[in-house]
């Protein structure tokens, strides 16, 4: 009983941001189409491991492994094919590659990482229990390889919006959060986006009215 006001202490500090998280679906970037790419990955893999055999649900598993990586150092191959045939990163690092090579920022924590990170760790943990143990955990890598095609399609990701509402900071939807502010916004010091904070491109000068003589000055 005595931790309870220190849970409704924590649950009082808690803001859950409101708002939607939704990337842009303009045009086919990097990013959205890698993550296309997984989810066709990760649903054929499954439906292989169901139908066929077990062990093709391996292919989930590198599938972690690989987003796992791409969160921790930035090097994505999928991503690096995909700039050879001359697709556009929005999240790729500003280093120059001799190969065009594809490297995601990783300079913060900011959403996007995060997503790569944690879908990596929950399919990986996902895949191998369906190999130690029953191929229930599948249902799990059907949803997931789903939501990502979902997420390709329509820009909206269950996860994604579950890390921004409990305060991530996205790059690809920087108008969500504090990096879409202006300079004046108290929080733009924890502004994560590349982008310059957009400023007041002219100043309004206001001319001060000549006040009208007093009848005594008459």
């Amino acid at each position: 009983m005595r931790f309870r006001p220190v849970f409704r202490c924590i649950l009082a500090t808690m803001e859950i941001r409101p708002g939607v998280y939704i990337v842009p679906t303009d045009r086919w970037y990097i990013e959205r189409t890698v993550w296309l790419i997984a989810g066709i990955v990760l649903l054929a893999s499954t439906i292989m491991a169901l139908l066929v055999d077990r062990r093709w649900i391996l292919g989930v598993t590198t599938t972690g492994l690989v987003s796992i990586n791409v969160a921790l150092t930035g090097f994505c191959p999928v991503g690096s094919v995909l700039s050879r045939l001359g697709f556009k990163p929005m999240l790729g690092s500003e280093k120059l590659s001799r190969w065009k090579l594809y490297f995601m920022k990783t300079d913060k924590w900011y959403l996007e990482r995060r997503i790569y990170l944690a879908v990596g760790f929950n399919i990986s943990v996902a895949s191998l229990l369906t190999l130690a143990y029953s191929v229930w955990f599948t249902a799990f890598t059907l949803f997931v390889g789903g939501a990502m095609v979902w997420f390709a399609a329509t820009g909206f990701c269950i996860m994604a919006n579950g890390l921004y509402w409990l305060g991530a900071e996205p790059r690809l939807n920087p108008q969500a959060g504090p990096s879409g502010r202006c300079e004046e916004c108290a929080m733009s010091e924890v502004c994560v986006s590349e982008h310059a904070k957009p400023a007041r491109e002219r100043e309004v000068h206001f001319i001060r009215p000549v006040a009208a003589p007093s009848a005594k000055a008459l």
